[in-house]
């Protein structure tokens, strides 16, 4: 029994082995006769060349029968052209002869892979590796030996550097690895053999795919003349989500529509984003996390596309992509030898509508589409045409039939038709090219008609026919082009029988329904407000009465708003002088009068708004005058010259926040305060008030220059509540003690002091001092300067050295600068210090403190 079992698995397998060469043989003549027929070499010169190209692809000679089947046009976008593939740089000179080649004298013979017999002989160990070993290998490893397809690297040069072994090939040929990763190539094309119909292809390449890239589930797709898509094979789903996804129509958000049109792969690694970008398969979608769409080059137009859904996230390694994309393209040997979908005859299309053709009226064409190798159109043939067709010189009807458009109708290449047939082509929209002037001769005379472009779709080819507009035609068209653009429509009345006539633009004006038919001339006036009901009831009666006509606007209430309206009418008279009929026009005026009243609406607004401005600056101003009065002449202060100088800003209607004290304390000393609150109006006047009386007030009581500053600051925070939710300022307080001659002084966040001492000029170094306002605990320091006789020290506010454009070290120099070149010491002298630093402009406030220490007696 165990003897018998062993024999029956041999039988079985020897059945196995020679039902494989039988498929694999037939493979290799529809590749052999493919490249015959494109190159015109003999049968053994095609087998020698299919031998060559997979020896330098490292591919087994199945492998490259497949390839070579489906690579009879260029590859897609985002791939290289393989050397020696049909269409390639190494193509079969037919020059050479019969049974000759370029590569003939390598050695290597068709009959050392398939056995003397030749494709049909008995099978031997050789001819086993037809379909599983390389083409240069020469063992007897048997012929269940398989070993991985070369990597798409050596066939689009898109293989990853490195995917080879590290240890280098061992016959010194670039990527000739003994392990590539790309093994299931190699087993694919083995199994493509027994592959029949769609439906085994999928099953086949999910079984192929899955351990290599996690593939859990396959979809085939093709076109449909609609530019839908139709399933055609799938493995790994259901029978129910099969059917909902059968047919697939052209919408927006298809992966697998967008991979066809873009003629490239599509990718969707990141799930949240491609469910809101994509309609994807699946119920529920989550089932899928991770998708990929890839176009299958065949002959002419992208048609199938085939789709990989994994249930692991993430992204396709770039291992994991070349190895799909070199699927793509191996089916695609597949797909031109059994075909997708069986296409009619060239020609038979044709023969089929001429006839039809023949007994229609009018010009008319079929034209199908010739691409080129892109698959983009370039151009379309005639296959049909009317009587009444006729190019530009002369020819018609059936002496059109065989030639390019763009060769009899040179105005074609239009971009606007051009544009609009493609898109005819793959949507499947008709499509309405606007009315253009061509001369004719009729009867033996020139003859200017206006024609307009029609395009339809008819399976894969377009129906185009040209419809002539007569004068007649003309004139309608141009009325109701004016009535649409004017919005306005004509409306008649018979005085004698009360009936009436609309235009359809007088029922879209009057927003009314043209199954209750228009309305008569009396009931006119009850379509309007009441309020404009009885000036237009009035305006019939005068016309019907009189004849007056009448020029009136009034208001319709359409829907939930109101519509305004102008009618003119005037009266027709008969013979005897009496009115007959009432001709007029009704035109919408709502749009123009909606602008109007916003119009005087908003002038209204910016002049209240103007107003209030204007009253609001003058009450800042008046109390920033009554808060802070300047002094008119230099004042004498603890035996200290001090000169100040307020500059409002020239431009904006507010006034600003800064301001200054300059007192002399009971105990003879000096206090000198400049600070910035920020923002303009009334709210910043107020705050600064609140700042400058308070600040003095501590001071004047005892407090130190730090403890006032914390104070303030409190102050502050609290007022934010009662007026300004964001109020803060900035401010520097100096205490001078004439015994010492010293200026104790303290800053929250304000530009500091600048000194001048011997016609130099620097800036005193800042104590810390948060801005007021800004936190609730800030630390404040005081810092000490003893002045020496003829010093001179500025205090000031940041509107002085701040400019939009630049920075506030810029602004420092700038003043530095000025001040080293107007070091006057005659009184008055600042206000011409100031005009030198303010140049321009003044966006802000400027308040400055000039105090000087007498010169040492002589």
């Amino acid at each position: 029994m165990a003897a018998m079992a062993q024999v029956v698995a041999r039988q079985r397998a020897e059945m196995d082995r020679l039902r494989d060469q039988a498929a694999t043989a037939a493979v290799l003549e529809r590749a052999k006769g493919a490249l015959m027929a494109q190159t015109g070499c003999t049968p053994e010169a095609a087998g020698e060349e299919l031998l060559r190209r997979a020896k330098a692809g490292d591919r087994t000679l199945l492998e490259e029968c497949w390839i070579s089947l489906g690579a009879l046009v260029p590859p897609l976008p985002g791939t290289a052209p393989e050397s020696g593939t049909v269409g390639g740089s190494t193509g079969i000179d037919p020059s050479a002869g019969p049974g000759t080649h370029p590569s003939a004298g390598s050695g290597t013979h068709l009959s050392a892979v398939l056995g003397p017999a030749g494709p049909a002989g008995p099978a031997g160990p050789r001819s086993a590796r037809a379909d599983t070993g390389r083409a240069d290998e020469r063992d007897s490893t048997g012929p269940d030996t398989d070993r991985s397809a070369g990597p798409p690297g050596a066939r689009d040069g898109a293989g990853p550097p490195g995917a080879r072994d590290s240890a280098g090939p061992p016959d010194g040929r670039p990527g000739a690895g003994p392990d590539d990763g790309f093994t299931a190539l190699g087993r694919l094309g083995k199994a493509l053999v027994h592959a029949a119909t769609p439906h085994d292809l999928a099953r086949c390449l999910l079984d192929e795919l899955t351990a290599d890239v996690d593939a859990d589930a396959l979809m085939l797709f093709r076109t449909l003349p609609t530019g839908g898509l139709e399933l055609i094979g799938h493995a790994g789903i259901d029978d129910t989500l099969a059917g909902q996804w059968a047919m697939v129509p052209p919408l927006d958000g298809i992966a697998a529509l967008e991979a066809l049109r873009a003629r490239e792969p599509r990718w969707l690694e990141d799930f949240a984003r491609d469910q809101e970008r994509h309609l994807l398969i699946g119920d529920p979608p989550e089932r899928w996390l991770s998708r990929a769409w890839l176009p299958v080059p065949t002959e002419g137009a992208v048609e199938v596309c085939i789709g990989i859904l994994r249930t692991r996230g993430g992204a396709f390694s770039p291992a994991e992509r070349h190895l799909l994309r070199a699927v793509a393209r191996l089916c695609a040997g597949w797909l031109r030898s059994f075909g997708a979908r069986r296409t009619p005859a060239p020609g038979a299309t044709a023969a089929a509508a001429q006839p039809v053709f023949d007994s229609l009226p009018g010009s008319a064409m079929l034209l199908t589409p010739l691409r080129g190798t892109d698959g983009a159109v370039g151009d379309y043939r005639i296959d049909a045409a009317t009587e009444e067709a006729v190019d530009v010189v002369g020819r018609t009807g059936r002496q059109l039939l065989g030639r390019r458009i763009l060769e009899c109708l040179p105005s074609m290449a239009d971009e606007a038709v051009w544009d609009g047939c493609l898109r005819t082509l793959t949507t499947g929209e008709p499509f309405e090219g606007k009315p253009f002037a061509h001369q004719s001769v009729v009867g033996g005379s020139a003859e200017l008609s206006t024609y307009t472009v029609h395009a339809a779709r008819l399976g894969d080819a377009l129906v185009l026919t040209w419809v002539r507009h007569d004068s007649s035609d003309r004139q309608e068209q141009r009325l109701a082009d004016v009535q649409r653009l004017g919005k306005l429509g004509w409306a008649n009345w018979n005085l004698v029988t009360g009936e009436g006539s609309w235009s359809s633009q007088t029922f879209l004006v009057m927003g009314r329904d043209p199954a209750l038919g228009p309305v008569r001339l009396a009931d006119l006036p009850g379509l309007a407000v009441p309020e404009d009901a009885p000036v237009l009831t009035r305006a019939v009666e005068q016309l019907v009465r009189t004849g007056s006509q009448f020029d009136l606007p009034f208001r319709i209430r359409s829907g939930n708003g109101v519509r305004h309206l102008r009618m003119v009418a005037e009266v027709v008279r008969d013979s005897e002088n009496q009115p007959v009929e009432v001709h007029g026009f009704v035109q919408d005026l709502t749009a123009q009068r909606s602008a109007e009243l916003a119009l005087v609406e908003s002038e209204r607004a910016i002049l209240t708004q103007d107003g209030v401005l204007h009253a609001e600056r003058a009450l800042a101003a008046r109390l920033q005058h009554a808060l802070l009065p300047l002094p008119t002449r230099p004042v004498s202060l603890a035996g200290l010259r001090v000169e100040v100088a307020y500059l409002p800003a020239q431009s904006g209607i507010h006034v600003g926040g800064d301001w200054f004290s300059a007192i002399e304390l009971p105990d003879g000393e000096a206090l000198f305060v400049v600070g910035d609150v920020a923002g303009h109006g009334i709210d910043a006047v107020a705050t600064m008030a609140q700042l400058r009386f308070t600040a003095k007030g501590m001071v004047i009581t005892g407090s130190s220059l730090t403890g006032a500053l914390a104070r303030l600051n409190t102050l502050l925070l609290h007022a934010r509540g009662s007026h300004d939710a964001h109020a803060t300022a900035t401010m520097v307080l100096a205490r001078y003690v004439p015994d010492e001659r010293c200026l104790v002084w303290a800053q929250a966040g304000h530009p500091p002091p600048l000194l001048v001492r011997g016609g130099e000029v620097r800036y005193l170094e800042r104590p810390v001092g948060m801005l007021l306002g800004a936190c609730a605990a800030p630390d404040f320091v005081e810092a000490r300067c003893v002045l020496e006789p003829g010093d001179r020290v500025l205090l000031y506010t940041d509107g002085l050295v701040e400019r939009p454009s630049e920075g506030l070290d810029h602004g420092l120099d700038r003043l530095a600068a000025a001040v080293a070149a107007h070091d006057s010491r005659e009184p008055g002298s600042l206000l011409p210090l100031l005009s030198a630093v303010l140049e321009g402009e003044r966006r802000d406030d400027v308040c400055v403190v000039d105090i000087r220490v007498p010169d040492a007696p002589r």
